[in-house]
């Protein structure tokens, strides 16, 4: 039974994880859990990638998907139940900001979308495998 869900969702791909929401948002209800919705906006940072861009991007990126985060879970799973849900932007490596989340929440089980694997990927995503690898909570993969 859980008690703590963390969500991880990209934001910038609300047609693909329309059911990784779904899911997680059924999952939570069943235990009467806590729902938690992560996504992680990249940190550009000092790298040369960063430098092009001024130094308000980051915080226009961050309060756009805060934005856009409400926007998915109120329209996915209801207002209603939007009002409960816990919503998070991180900054970092997608992997490892949904690990620190779910370490951070105390979170029972993190429910994560894998994309459509090439052959390289062998079965999952590289952010779904190293979420499965190192979390010390259960991970439920949706496809």
């Amino acid at each position: 039974m859980s008690t703590s869900i963390l969500c991880a969702i990209d934001v910038s791909q609300p047609e693909v994880d329309r059911n990784v929401l779904l899911t997680a948002d059924k999952l939570a209800r069943l235990d009467d859990a806590r729902l938690d919705v992560i996504t992680v906006v990249p940190d550009f940072g000092m790298s040369v990638v960063g430098s092009y861009f001024d130094n308000s991007f980051h915080d226009k990126a961050v309060a756009k998907s805060r934005e856009m985060l409400n926007d998915f879970v109120s329209s996915t799973i209801g207002a209603e139940a939007n009002a409960k849900v816990r919503h998070i932007v991180a900054t970092g490596k997608a992997y490892e900001e949904i690990l620190h989340a779910a370490r951070e929440a105390g979170s029972d089980l993190i429910v994560i979308g894998s994309h459509k694997p090439e052959l390289r990927d062998y079965l999952l995503g590289p952010n779904a495998a190293r979420v499965v690898r190192h979390s010390k909570c259960s991970v439920y993969v949706v496809r």
